[in-house]
């Protein structure tokens, strides 16, 4: 004999008393189906937030009030540190930086190279351009990038109008 196999619709839900479930035998298409809502005690064993013991989160460097401190999580303020260059130093860079590199011996005993002079910016960007022409017809300064060329203005013929009469527009491409 073979057992039809299948759930039982109330086993693990709640089903309705007392006047719902008269209401419920009439009311309903099928009163024999499940109502959905599954009973608690029977469904989930353990129930959910039964256990005694707490989660606890493990410790880590960023739990660490000492080593982890606010100004280094605060992103809303990485604002972009600002490099600062001084004239003198900004001179020194020209003058070292306007000639071939010259590279001397070794010489023994030769520790730390003395320190440079101090030379004001004008008369640093004097020297520099007083020795060898720096730009010319041929090698141009840097120009800004511009995503479009520049508009030329071009005079086009006049547009048709009376020939007597006067007609002050000029037309530009």
């Amino acid at each position: 004999m073979a057992s039809k196999k299948a759930a039982e619709s109330t086993l693990y839900h709640l089903s309705p008393k007392g006047f719902w479930k008269k209401f419920r035998e009439v009311v309903a298409v099928n009163p024999e189906i499940s109502s959905g809502l599954p009973s608690a005690s029977l469904h989930r064993y353990p129930p959910p937030a039964s256990r005694p013991e707490q989660y606890s989160t493990p410790a880590g460097k960023a739990s660490d009030p000492a080593q982890n401190p606010y100004w280094k999580r605060d992103v809303r303020r990485a604002y972009p540190q600002l490099s600062v260059i001084t004239q003198s130093d900004l001179s020194t860079l020209l003058i070292e930086h306007s000639s071939a590199p010259a590279v001397a011996a070794p010489a023994e005993g030769a520790g730390v190279p003395a320190a440079k002079p101090v030379v004001d910016l004008a008369e640093a960007i004097t020297a520099i351009t007083s020795t060898a022409k720096v730009y010319s017809e041929a090698k141009l300064p840097p120009s800004l990038p511009v995503p479009h060329k520049r508009w030329v203005p071009k005079l086009s013929p006049p547009p048709p109008h009376p020939e007597h009469t006067y007609f002050p527009m000029s037309l530009y491409r």
